[in-house]
C-alpha cells in the first residue's frame, strides 16, 4: 500500500519521532531517506512511501498521533 504524506499539523513537530516512524513503517526506507522525507514533509512538500500490509494499521495510528495528514494511493 502506498501512502502520500501531505503535511504535518503539529504545533511543534518532533523530527526525531517522525524520522523513526517513517523508517519503521516504510518498506525499504533507510534512516538517511527517513531524515530527508521528514525535512521535505515539514517544508510542505508531499512525500510518498510504501507501507507493508502488516504495518498498515500501526502506521496509520502513528501518522495520526504525530499530526500528519495523509492520503491512500493505489
Amino acid at each position: 500500500m502506498n501512502i502520500r504524506l501531505l503535511s504535518c499539523d503539529a504545533a511543534k513537530p518532533d523530527k526525531r519521532a517522525i524520522t523513526k516512524m517513517l523508517e519503521e513503517i516504510g518498506e525499504g526506507v533507510s534512516n538517511y531517506d527517513a531524515q530527508d522525507f521528514t525535512e521535505y514533509l515539514l517544508e510542505g512538500d508531499p512525500v510518498e512511501i510504501s507501507v507493508s500490509d502488516k504495518n498498515s494499521s500501526s502506521g496509520i495510528r502513528a501518522l495520526r498521533k504525530l499530526g500528519i495528514d495523509y492520503e491512500m494511493v493505489d
